[in-house]
Protein backbone atom coordinates (compact mmCIF):
# COMPACT_ATOMS: atom_id res chain seq x y z
CA UNK A 1 0.00 0.00 0.00
CA UNK A 2 1.24 3.50 -0.83
CA UNK A 3 -0.04 6.90 0.16
CA UNK A 4 0.02 10.13 -1.81
CA UNK A 5 3.21 11.17 -0.08
CA UNK A 6 4.98 9.01 -2.69
CA UNK A 7 5.08 10.85 -6.04
CA UNK A 8 5.32 7.60 -8.03
CA UNK A 9 1.89 6.52 -6.82
CA UNK A 10 0.57 9.94 -7.71
CA UNK A 11 0.69 9.08 -11.39
CA UNK A 12 -0.91 5.69 -10.74
CA UNK A 13 -3.79 7.43 -9.04
CA UNK A 14 -4.51 9.35 -12.24
CA UNK A 15 -4.99 6.11 -14.15
CA UNK A 16 -7.70 4.95 -11.80
CA UNK A 17 -9.43 8.26 -11.10
CA UNK A 18 -10.90 8.43 -14.58
CA UNK A 19 -13.94 10.54 -13.78
CA UNK A 20 -14.57 12.80 -10.84
CA UNK A 21 -17.56 14.80 -9.62
CA UNK A 22 -17.38 17.55 -6.99
CA UNK A 23 -20.56 18.33 -5.06
CA UNK A 24 -21.40 20.44 -1.99
CA UNK A 25 -22.04 18.38 1.14
CA UNK A 26 -23.85 20.76 3.44
CA UNK A 27 -22.55 22.81 6.36
CA UNK A 28 -19.65 25.03 7.35
CA UNK A 29 -16.76 23.20 8.96
CA UNK A 30 -16.71 25.71 11.80
CA UNK A 31 -16.62 29.51 12.18
CA UNK A 32 -13.22 31.05 11.57
CA UNK A 33 -11.96 34.30 13.14
CA UNK A 34 -8.25 33.85 12.47
CA UNK A 35 -8.62 34.12 8.70
CA UNK A 36 -10.68 37.25 8.08
CA UNK A 37 -12.68 37.65 4.91
CA UNK A 38 -11.64 40.08 2.15
CA UNK A 39 -12.97 40.82 -1.35
CA UNK A 40 -12.53 37.76 -3.52
CA UNK A 41 -11.64 35.68 -0.47
CA UNK A 42 -14.86 35.60 1.53
CA UNK A 43 -16.28 32.09 1.06
CA UNK A 44 -17.46 30.07 4.01
CA UNK A 45 -15.48 26.92 4.70
CA UNK A 46 -17.68 24.06 3.52
CA UNK A 47 -17.34 20.32 3.40
CA UNK A 48 -17.17 18.96 -0.13
CA UNK A 49 -18.11 15.49 -1.38
CA UNK A 50 -15.74 14.06 -3.98
CA UNK A 51 -17.14 10.83 -5.45
CA UNK A 52 -14.98 9.06 -8.04
CA UNK A 53 -15.72 6.86 -11.03
CA UNK A 54 -13.45 4.25 -12.59
CA UNK A 55 -14.38 3.20 -16.12
CA UNK A 56 -17.85 4.62 -15.61
CA UNK A 57 -18.46 2.73 -12.34
CA UNK A 58 -18.60 4.63 -9.04
CA UNK A 59 -15.72 3.43 -6.88
CA UNK A 60 -15.71 5.55 -3.73
CA UNK A 61 -16.27 8.93 -2.14
CA UNK A 62 -13.90 11.30 -0.32
CA UNK A 63 -14.54 14.37 1.83
CA UNK A 64 -12.62 17.59 1.37
CA UNK A 65 -12.95 21.24 2.34
CA UNK A 66 -13.61 24.21 0.07
CA UNK A 67 -11.30 27.23 -0.05
CA UNK A 68 -11.97 30.75 1.10
CA UNK A 69 -11.54 31.89 -2.51
CA UNK A 70 -13.01 30.87 -5.85
CA UNK A 71 -16.64 30.31 -6.91
CA UNK A 72 -19.02 28.37 -4.73
CA UNK A 73 -19.71 24.75 -5.61
CA UNK A 74 -22.92 23.23 -6.91
CA UNK A 75 -25.10 22.03 -4.04
CA UNK A 76 -27.09 19.38 -5.97
CA UNK A 77 -25.41 16.15 -7.02
CA UNK A 78 -27.58 15.74 -10.11
CA UNK A 79 -26.39 19.13 -11.42
CA UNK A 80 -22.70 18.55 -10.74
CA UNK A 81 -20.53 17.81 -13.77
CA UNK A 82 -18.48 14.65 -14.30
CA UNK A 83 -14.97 15.85 -15.03
CA UNK A 84 -11.75 14.04 -15.89
CA UNK A 85 -8.78 14.33 -13.56
CA UNK A 86 -5.36 15.50 -14.80
CA UNK A 87 -2.09 15.27 -12.88
CA UNK A 88 -0.20 18.56 -12.51
CA UNK A 89 3.25 18.66 -14.08
CA UNK A 90 5.11 19.85 -12.02
CA UNK A 91 3.16 18.25 -9.16
CA UNK A 92 3.06 21.37 -6.96
CA UNK A 93 1.58 23.54 -9.75
CA UNK A 94 3.71 26.50 -8.72
CA UNK A 95 4.67 27.08 -12.36
CA UNK A 96 2.78 26.72 -15.63
CA UNK A 97 1.87 23.03 -16.20
CA UNK A 98 3.60 21.30 -19.10
CA UNK A 99 0.49 19.31 -19.98
CA UNK A 100 -2.34 20.98 -21.88
CA UNK A 101 -5.65 21.17 -20.04
CA UNK A 102 -9.08 21.37 -21.61
CA UNK A 103 -11.41 21.71 -18.65
CA UNK A 104 -10.07 18.87 -16.49
CA UNK A 105 -9.84 18.98 -12.70
CA UNK A 106 -6.12 19.33 -11.91
CA UNK A 107 -4.67 17.34 -9.02
CA UNK A 108 -1.71 18.98 -7.22
CA UNK A 109 0.48 18.63 -4.13
CA UNK A 110 0.41 21.14 -1.31
CA UNK A 111 3.53 23.24 -0.70
CA UNK A 112 6.17 25.44 -2.39
CA UNK A 113 3.75 28.33 -3.07
CA UNK A 114 0.46 29.79 -1.83
CA UNK A 115 -2.93 28.27 -2.48
CA UNK A 116 -4.04 31.25 -4.54
CA UNK A 117 -0.91 31.00 -6.71
CA UNK A 118 -1.69 27.37 -7.46
CA UNK A 119 -5.31 28.24 -8.27
CA UNK A 120 -4.36 31.13 -10.57
CA UNK A 121 -1.83 29.00 -12.48
CA UNK A 122 -4.34 26.14 -12.80
CA UNK A 123 -7.01 28.50 -14.12
CA UNK A 124 -4.64 30.02 -16.67
CA UNK A 125 -3.70 26.52 -17.83
CA UNK A 126 -7.35 25.69 -18.59
CA UNK A 127 -8.37 23.65 -15.54
CA UNK A 128 -12.00 23.71 -14.41
CA UNK A 129 -11.14 23.12 -10.74
CA UNK A 130 -8.14 22.37 -8.54
CA UNK A 131 -7.80 19.54 -6.01
CA UNK A 132 -4.97 20.03 -3.53
CA UNK A 133 -3.70 16.99 -1.60
CA UNK A 134 -2.66 17.95 1.92
CA UNK A 135 0.68 16.78 3.30
CA UNK A 136 -0.97 15.78 6.58
CA UNK A 137 -3.77 13.39 7.49
CA UNK A 138 -6.28 16.12 8.40
CA UNK A 139 -7.93 18.93 6.46
CA UNK A 140 -6.52 22.44 6.24
CA UNK A 141 -8.45 25.63 5.59
CA UNK A 142 -7.15 27.29 2.45
CA UNK A 143 -7.06 31.06 2.92
CA UNK A 144 -5.51 34.03 1.13
CA UNK A 145 -2.21 35.64 2.08
CA UNK A 146 -2.33 38.85 4.11
CA UNK A 147 -0.67 40.87 1.36
CA UNK A 148 -2.98 39.63 -1.42
CA UNK A 149 -5.53 42.07 -2.80
CA UNK A 150 -7.96 42.10 -5.73
CA UNK A 151 -8.29 38.35 -5.65
CA UNK A 152 -10.26 37.05 -8.64
CA UNK A 153 -10.10 33.28 -8.98
CA UNK A 154 -12.66 31.71 -11.30
CA UNK A 155 -12.31 27.99 -10.51
CA UNK A 156 -13.26 26.07 -7.34
CA UNK A 157 -10.48 24.90 -5.03
CA UNK A 158 -10.85 21.87 -2.74
CA UNK A 159 -8.41 20.26 -0.33
CA UNK A 160 -8.29 16.52 0.41
CA UNK A 161 -6.44 14.96 3.36
CA UNK A 162 -3.33 12.91 2.65
CA UNK A 163 -4.89 9.71 3.98
CA UNK A 164 -8.13 10.14 2.02
CA UNK A 165 -6.72 8.27 -0.94
CA UNK A 166 -4.42 5.28 -1.12
CA UNK A 167 -3.59 2.82 -3.88
CA UNK A 168 -2.27 -0.70 -4.08
CA UNK A 169 0.18 -1.61 -6.82
CA UNK A 170 0.41 -5.14 -8.20
CA UNK A 171 0.65 -6.77 -11.62
CA UNK A 172 -1.36 -10.02 -11.70
CA UNK A 173 -0.35 -12.70 -14.20
CA UNK A 174 -2.75 -14.31 -16.56
CA UNK A 175 -3.27 -18.06 -16.18
CA UNK A 176 -1.61 -20.19 -18.84
CA UNK A 177 -4.96 -21.77 -19.72
CA UNK A 178 -8.31 -20.25 -18.83
CA UNK A 179 -11.39 -22.43 -18.42
CA UNK A 180 -13.13 -20.23 -21.00
CA UNK A 181 -10.83 -21.58 -23.72
CA UNK A 182 -11.76 -25.15 -22.78
CA UNK A 183 -15.48 -24.38 -23.01
CA UNK A 184 -15.00 -22.51 -26.29
CA UNK A 185 -13.14 -25.51 -27.73
CA UNK A 186 -15.98 -27.79 -26.66
CA UNK A 187 -18.55 -25.41 -28.18
CA UNK A 188 -16.76 -25.27 -31.54
CA UNK A 189 -16.18 -29.03 -31.74
CA UNK A 190 -19.69 -29.81 -30.51
CA UNK A 191 -21.26 -27.45 -33.05
CA UNK A 192 -19.48 -29.15 -35.96
CA UNK A 193 -20.32 -32.57 -34.53
CA UNK A 194 -24.06 -31.82 -34.33
CA UNK A 195 -24.13 -30.13 -37.73
CA UNK A 196 -22.26 -33.03 -39.36
CA UNK A 197 -24.63 -35.67 -38.02
CA UNK A 198 -27.67 -33.66 -39.05
CA UNK A 199 -26.23 -33.10 -42.53
CA UNK A 200 -25.32 -36.79 -42.92
CA UNK A 201 -28.72 -37.96 -41.70
CA UNK A 202 -30.47 -35.66 -44.16
CA UNK A 203 -28.23 -36.84 -47.02
CA UNK A 204 -28.87 -40.49 -46.17
CA UNK A 205 -32.63 -39.95 -45.98
CA UNK A 206 -32.48 -38.19 -49.34
CA UNK A 207 -30.46 -41.05 -50.86
CA UNK A 208 -32.97 -43.61 -49.58
CA UNK A 209 -35.84 -41.59 -51.02
CA UNK A 210 -34.11 -41.27 -54.38
CA UNK A 211 -33.40 -45.00 -54.43
CA UNK A 212 -37.10 -45.72 -53.87
CA UNK A 213 -38.04 -43.38 -56.68
CA UNK A 214 -35.51 -44.87 -59.08
CA UNK A 215 -36.86 -48.39 -58.47
CA UNK A 216 -40.28 -47.34 -59.72
CA UNK A 217 -40.35 -48.38 -63.41
CA UNK A 218 -43.74 -46.85 -64.12
CA UNK A 219 -42.63 -43.20 -63.79
CA UNK A 220 -38.99 -43.33 -64.84
CA UNK A 221 -38.92 -39.88 -66.46
CA UNK A 222 -40.52 -38.11 -63.50
CA UNK A 223 -38.52 -39.94 -60.89
CA UNK A 224 -35.11 -39.27 -62.38
CA UNK A 225 -35.95 -35.58 -62.40
CA UNK A 226 -37.05 -35.62 -58.77
CA UNK A 227 -33.96 -37.57 -57.80
CA UNK A 228 -31.87 -34.49 -58.43
CA UNK A 229 -33.93 -32.21 -56.18
CA UNK A 230 -32.64 -31.48 -52.72
CA UNK A 231 -32.97 -29.07 -49.82
CA UNK A 232 -29.34 -27.94 -49.80
CA UNK A 233 -26.99 -25.84 -51.91
CA UNK A 234 -23.78 -27.22 -53.35
CA UNK A 235 -20.95 -24.74 -53.89
CA UNK A 236 -18.67 -24.94 -56.90
CA UNK A 237 -14.97 -24.21 -57.28
CA UNK A 238 -15.71 -20.75 -58.69
CA UNK A 239 -18.13 -20.07 -55.84
CA UNK A 240 -15.47 -21.12 -53.32
CA UNK A 241 -12.95 -18.63 -54.70
CA UNK A 242 -15.62 -15.94 -55.03
CA UNK A 243 -16.64 -16.47 -51.43
CA UNK A 244 -13.16 -15.66 -50.14
CA UNK A 245 -12.89 -12.59 -52.40
CA UNK A 246 -16.28 -11.31 -51.22
CA UNK A 247 -15.34 -12.04 -47.59
CA UNK A 248 -12.15 -9.97 -48.04
CA UNK A 249 -14.11 -7.05 -49.47
CA UNK A 250 -16.65 -7.26 -46.65
CA UNK A 251 -13.89 -7.39 -44.02
CA UNK A 252 -12.22 -4.33 -45.53
CA UNK A 253 -15.56 -2.50 -45.53
CA UNK A 254 -16.05 -3.39 -41.86
CA UNK A 255 -12.57 -2.05 -41.09
CA UNK A 256 -13.17 1.25 -42.85
CA UNK A 257 -16.74 1.79 -41.65
CA UNK A 258 -16.24 0.47 -38.13
CA UNK A 259 -18.32 2.68 -35.86
CA UNK A 260 -21.10 2.46 -33.30
CA UNK A 261 -23.92 2.75 -35.86
CA UNK A 262 -22.34 0.23 -38.24
CA UNK A 263 -22.02 -2.38 -35.48
CA UNK A 264 -25.68 -1.75 -34.64
CA UNK A 265 -26.57 -2.59 -38.26
CA UNK A 266 -24.59 -5.83 -37.92
CA UNK A 267 -26.50 -6.59 -34.71
CA UNK A 268 -29.81 -6.22 -36.58
CA UNK A 269 -28.62 -8.48 -39.40
CA UNK A 270 -27.34 -11.02 -36.88
CA UNK A 271 -30.73 -11.02 -35.14
CA UNK A 272 -32.47 -11.72 -38.45
CA UNK A 273 -30.10 -14.59 -39.21
CA UNK A 274 -30.41 -15.80 -35.62
CA UNK A 275 -34.20 -16.04 -35.91
CA UNK A 276 -33.88 -18.22 -39.02
CA UNK A 277 -31.16 -20.40 -37.52
CA UNK A 278 -32.87 -20.87 -34.16
CA UNK A 279 -36.20 -21.63 -35.82
CA UNK A 280 -34.67 -24.22 -38.16
CA UNK A 281 -32.86 -25.99 -35.32
CA UNK A 282 -35.85 -25.99 -32.95
CA UNK A 283 -38.26 -27.25 -35.61
CA UNK A 284 -35.89 -30.08 -36.52
CA UNK A 285 -35.38 -30.97 -32.86
CA UNK A 286 -39.04 -30.80 -31.81
CA UNK A 287 -40.28 -32.66 -34.88
CA UNK A 288 -38.81 -35.83 -33.33
CA UNK A 289 -41.44 -35.58 -30.57
CA UNK A 290 -44.28 -34.07 -32.58
CA UNK A 291 -44.22 -35.35 -36.16
CA UNK A 292 -47.90 -34.58 -36.60
CA UNK A 293 -47.40 -30.87 -35.89
CA UNK A 294 -44.31 -30.83 -38.11
CA UNK A 295 -46.15 -32.46 -41.03
CA UNK A 296 -49.44 -30.55 -40.75
CA UNK A 297 -49.47 -27.34 -42.73
CA UNK A 298 -51.52 -24.19 -42.93
CA UNK A 299 -51.44 -21.72 -45.81
CA UNK A 300 -50.34 -18.20 -44.88
CA UNK A 301 -50.36 -15.25 -47.31
CA UNK A 302 -46.88 -14.30 -48.63
CA UNK A 303 -45.35 -17.36 -46.90
CA UNK A 304 -47.22 -20.25 -48.44
CA UNK A 305 -47.62 -23.53 -46.56
CA UNK A 306 -46.17 -23.37 -43.04
CA UNK A 307 -46.25 -26.21 -40.50
CA UNK A 308 -48.00 -25.76 -37.18
CA UNK A 309 -44.74 -26.50 -35.39
CA UNK A 310 -43.03 -23.65 -37.25
CA UNK A 311 -45.87 -21.31 -36.30
CA UNK A 312 -45.51 -22.29 -32.65
CA UNK A 313 -41.71 -21.87 -32.57
CA UNK A 314 -41.28 -18.67 -34.62
CA UNK A 315 -42.65 -16.17 -32.03
CA UNK A 316 -40.26 -17.52 -29.40
CA UNK A 317 -37.32 -17.19 -31.80
CA UNK A 318 -38.26 -13.61 -32.70
CA UNK A 319 -38.66 -12.58 -29.05
CA UNK A 320 -35.37 -14.24 -28.10
CA UNK A 321 -33.46 -12.44 -30.86
CA UNK A 322 -35.10 -9.07 -30.17
CA UNK A 323 -34.38 -9.29 -26.44
CA UNK A 324 -30.75 -10.13 -27.18
CA UNK A 325 -30.52 -7.26 -29.67
CA UNK A 326 -31.81 -4.80 -27.08
CA UNK A 327 -29.64 -6.20 -24.27
CA UNK A 328 -26.52 -7.11 -26.27
CA UNK A 329 -24.33 -4.70 -24.28
CA UNK A 330 -25.04 -6.22 -20.85
CA UNK A 331 -22.45 -8.49 -19.26
CA UNK A 332 -24.43 -11.72 -19.70
CA UNK A 333 -25.45 -11.06 -23.33
CA UNK A 334 -22.72 -13.45 -24.54
CA UNK A 335 -25.02 -16.35 -23.61
CA UNK A 336 -27.71 -15.28 -26.07
CA UNK A 337 -25.10 -14.44 -28.70
CA UNK A 338 -23.62 -17.94 -28.46
CA UNK A 339 -27.03 -19.61 -28.66
CA UNK A 340 -28.01 -17.64 -31.76
CA UNK A 341 -24.54 -18.09 -33.26
CA UNK A 342 -24.45 -21.86 -32.78
CA UNK A 343 -27.95 -22.23 -34.24
CA UNK A 344 -26.95 -20.11 -37.25
CA UNK A 345 -23.73 -22.10 -37.83
CA UNK A 346 -25.55 -25.45 -37.65
CA UNK A 347 -28.18 -24.19 -40.11
CA UNK A 348 -25.52 -22.99 -42.57
CA UNK A 349 -23.68 -26.34 -42.38
CA UNK A 350 -26.98 -28.11 -42.97
CA UNK A 351 -27.89 -26.02 -46.03
CA UNK A 352 -24.48 -25.52 -47.68
CA UNK A 353 -22.56 -28.59 -48.89
CA UNK A 354 -19.28 -29.11 -50.68
CA UNK A 355 -19.81 -31.77 -53.40
CA UNK A 356 -16.28 -33.19 -53.42
CA UNK A 357 -12.81 -32.86 -51.99
CA UNK A 358 -11.68 -30.65 -54.86
CA UNK A 359 -14.07 -27.85 -53.88
CA UNK A 360 -13.20 -28.34 -50.22
CA UNK A 361 -9.49 -28.04 -50.96
CA UNK A 362 -9.95 -24.84 -52.99
CA UNK A 363 -12.21 -23.31 -50.33
CA UNK A 364 -9.96 -24.09 -47.38
CA UNK A 365 -6.76 -23.18 -49.22
CA UNK A 366 -8.15 -19.76 -50.14
CA UNK A 367 -9.42 -19.31 -46.58
CA UNK A 368 -5.97 -20.24 -45.27
CA UNK A 369 -4.39 -17.43 -47.32
CA UNK A 370 -7.25 -15.08 -46.40
CA UNK A 371 -6.66 -15.52 -42.67
CA UNK A 372 -2.89 -15.01 -42.91
CA UNK A 373 -3.23 -11.90 -45.10
CA UNK A 374 -5.77 -10.10 -42.92
CA UNK A 375 -4.24 -11.05 -39.56
CA UNK A 376 -0.52 -10.70 -40.28
CA UNK A 377 0.22 -9.10 -43.66
CA UNK A 378 -2.39 -6.35 -43.29
CA UNK A 379 -0.13 -4.81 -40.62
CA UNK A 380 2.38 -3.89 -43.33
CA UNK A 381 -0.19 -1.69 -45.08
CA UNK A 382 -2.51 -0.47 -42.32
CA UNK A 383 -0.03 -0.62 -39.40
CA UNK A 384 -2.51 -2.78 -37.48
CA UNK A 385 -4.13 -6.16 -37.94
CA UNK A 386 -7.37 -5.58 -39.84
CA UNK A 387 -8.88 -8.89 -38.69
CA UNK A 388 -8.14 -8.23 -35.01
CA UNK A 389 -9.38 -4.63 -35.15
CA UNK A 390 -12.69 -5.77 -36.67
CA UNK A 391 -13.10 -8.72 -34.27
CA UNK A 392 -12.52 -6.50 -31.22
CA UNK A 393 -14.82 -3.77 -32.54
CA UNK A 394 -12.18 -1.05 -32.13
CA UNK A 395 -13.43 2.51 -32.73
CA UNK A 396 -17.03 1.31 -32.38
CA UNK A 397 -17.56 1.62 -28.63
CA UNK A 398 -18.82 -1.97 -28.65
CA UNK A 399 -17.43 -5.24 -27.32
CA UNK A 400 -16.75 -6.60 -30.79
CA UNK A 401 -18.89 -7.62 -33.74
CA UNK A 402 -21.67 -10.18 -33.12
CA UNK A 403 -20.36 -12.80 -35.60
CA UNK A 404 -18.33 -14.49 -32.89
CA UNK A 405 -18.71 -17.15 -30.24
CA UNK A 406 -17.40 -15.73 -26.98
CA UNK A 407 -17.03 -16.70 -23.33
CA UNK A 408 -15.73 -14.42 -20.55
CA UNK A 409 -12.31 -15.40 -19.23
CA UNK A 410 -13.35 -16.77 -15.84
CA UNK A 411 -10.05 -16.79 -13.95
CA UNK A 412 -8.23 -14.02 -15.80
CA UNK A 413 -7.62 -11.05 -13.45
CA UNK A 414 -7.58 -8.77 -16.50
CA UNK A 415 -11.00 -9.95 -17.70
CA UNK A 416 -11.91 -10.01 -21.37
CA UNK A 417 -13.32 -12.74 -23.59
CA UNK A 418 -12.06 -15.80 -25.39
CA UNK A 419 -13.50 -15.67 -28.90
CA UNK A 420 -13.66 -17.66 -32.12
CA UNK A 421 -15.05 -16.41 -35.42
CA UNK A 422 -17.87 -18.11 -37.28
CA UNK A 423 -15.56 -18.70 -40.26
CA UNK A 424 -13.18 -20.74 -38.11
CA UNK A 425 -16.06 -23.17 -37.49
CA UNK A 426 -18.09 -23.06 -40.70
CA UNK A 427 -15.27 -23.39 -43.28
CA UNK A 428 -13.55 -26.47 -41.81
CA UNK A 429 -16.98 -27.70 -40.70
CA UNK A 430 -18.02 -28.01 -44.36
CA UNK A 431 -15.19 -30.49 -44.91
CA UNK A 432 -15.93 -32.44 -41.72
CA UNK A 433 -19.64 -32.68 -42.59
CA UNK A 434 -18.69 -33.88 -46.10
CA UNK A 435 -16.58 -36.67 -44.57
CA UNK A 436 -19.48 -37.98 -42.49
CA UNK A 437 -21.90 -37.84 -45.45
CA UNK A 438 -19.43 -39.87 -47.46
CA UNK A 439 -19.00 -42.42 -44.66
CA UNK A 440 -22.75 -42.91 -44.22
CA UNK A 441 -23.43 -43.25 -47.94
CA UNK A 442 -20.55 -45.74 -48.18
CA UNK A 443 -21.91 -47.52 -45.08
CA UNK A 444 -18.63 -47.30 -43.20
CA UNK A 445 -18.15 -47.30 -39.47
CA UNK A 446 -16.15 -44.69 -37.60
CA UNK A 447 -12.94 -46.69 -37.66
CA UNK A 448 -12.87 -47.35 -41.39
CA UNK A 449 -14.31 -44.00 -42.42
CA UNK A 450 -13.00 -40.43 -42.68
CA UNK A 451 -15.18 -38.55 -40.20
CA UNK A 452 -13.40 -39.59 -37.00
CA UNK A 453 -10.06 -38.55 -38.49
CA UNK A 454 -11.40 -35.23 -39.81
CA UNK A 455 -13.16 -34.41 -36.55
CA UNK A 456 -10.06 -35.25 -34.50
CA UNK A 457 -7.90 -33.18 -36.84
CA UNK A 458 -10.17 -30.16 -36.39
CA UNK A 459 -10.13 -30.50 -32.60
CA UNK A 460 -6.35 -30.85 -32.59
CA UNK A 461 -5.90 -27.90 -34.94
CA UNK A 462 -8.08 -25.70 -32.73
CA UNK A 463 -6.15 -26.87 -29.66
CA UNK A 464 -2.87 -25.89 -31.32
CA UNK A 465 -4.42 -22.49 -32.09
CA UNK A 466 -5.04 -21.87 -28.39
CA UNK A 467 -1.56 -23.07 -27.50
CA UNK A 468 -0.09 -20.61 -30.02
CA UNK A 469 -2.34 -17.88 -28.63
CA UNK A 470 -0.94 -18.40 -25.14
CA UNK A 471 2.66 -18.75 -26.33
CA UNK A 472 2.31 -15.48 -28.26
CA UNK A 473 1.26 -13.70 -25.06
CA UNK A 474 -2.36 -13.27 -26.10
CA UNK A 475 -1.70 -11.76 -29.55
CA UNK A 476 -4.48 -12.70 -31.98
CA UNK A 477 -3.80 -15.75 -34.11
CA UNK A 478 -5.42 -16.82 -37.42
CA UNK A 479 -7.13 -20.05 -36.41
CA UNK A 480 -7.28 -21.36 -39.99
CA UNK A 481 -3.47 -21.17 -40.13
CA UNK A 482 -3.44 -24.21 -37.83
CA UNK A 483 -6.83 -25.82 -38.53
CA UNK A 484 -6.59 -26.07 -42.34
CA UNK A 485 -3.29 -28.04 -42.46
CA UNK A 486 -4.61 -30.46 -39.85
CA UNK A 487 -8.05 -31.11 -41.38
CA UNK A 488 -7.25 -30.86 -45.09
CA UNK A 489 -3.85 -32.52 -44.77
CA UNK A 490 -5.33 -35.44 -42.83
CA UNK A 491 -8.14 -35.93 -45.36
CA UNK A 492 -5.87 -35.81 -48.41
CA UNK A 493 -3.27 -38.10 -46.86
CA UNK A 494 -5.81 -40.67 -45.72
CA UNK A 495 -7.62 -40.66 -49.08
CA UNK A 496 -4.35 -41.22 -50.96
CA UNK A 497 -3.31 -44.00 -48.59
CA UNK A 498 -6.63 -45.81 -49.08
CA UNK A 499 -6.58 -45.33 -52.85
CA UNK A 500 -9.82 -43.34 -52.83
CA UNK A 501 -8.44 -39.87 -53.47
CA UNK A 502 -9.69 -39.77 -57.08
CA UNK A 503 -13.26 -40.66 -56.04
CA UNK A 504 -13.21 -38.14 -53.19
CA UNK A 505 -11.67 -35.48 -55.43
CA UNK A 506 -14.13 -35.77 -58.33
CA UNK A 507 -17.32 -37.62 -57.38
CA UNK A 508 -17.46 -36.92 -53.67
CA UNK A 509 -19.70 -39.91 -53.04
CA UNK A 510 -19.32 -43.69 -53.27
CA UNK A 511 -20.65 -45.63 -56.21
CA UNK A 512 -24.24 -46.66 -55.58
CA UNK A 513 -25.57 -49.04 -58.25
CA UNK A 514 -29.19 -48.45 -59.21
CA UNK A 515 -31.36 -51.04 -60.92
CA UNK A 516 -32.64 -50.42 -64.47
CA UNK A 517 -30.48 -47.28 -64.86
CA UNK A 518 -26.82 -47.15 -65.69
CA UNK A 519 -24.73 -45.20 -63.23
CA UNK A 520 -23.39 -42.73 -65.81
CA UNK A 521 -26.75 -42.22 -67.52
CA UNK A 522 -28.98 -39.94 -65.46
CA UNK A 523 -30.71 -38.23 -68.41
CA UNK A 524 -34.36 -38.97 -69.25
CA UNK A 525 -34.84 -41.43 -72.10
CA UNK A 526 -36.15 -39.92 -75.32
CA UNK A 527 -39.67 -41.04 -76.00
Amino acid sequence: MFSFGDSSTYAVFFVFMVLLTVTFAGDIVHPDSVAPKKPGCDNNFVLVKVPTWINGVESGEYVGVGARFGPTLESKEKRANHTRVAIADPPDCCSKPKNKLTGEVILVHRGQCSFTTKANIAEEAGASAILIINNHAGLFKMVCEDNETDIDIGIPAVMLPEDAVSVQLYSPKRPQVDVAEVFLWLMAVGTILCASYWSAWTAREGAIEREKLLKDDSNEYLNTENAGSSGYVEISTVAAVSFVVIASCFLFMLYKLMSYWFVEILVVLFCIGGVEGLQTCLVALLSCWSQHAAQTYVKIPFFGAVSYLTLAVTPFCIVFSVVWGVKHRVSYAWIGQDILGIALIITVLQIVHIPNLKVGTVLLSCSFVYDIVWVFLSKLVFHESVMIVVARGDRSGEDGIPMLLKIPRLFDPWGGYSIIGFGDIILPGLLVAFSLRYDWLAKRNLRSGYFLWAMSAYGLGLLVTYLALNLMDGHGQPALLYIVPFTLGTFLSLGKKRGELEILWTRGQPKMPCPHIQEEDHQPVDQ
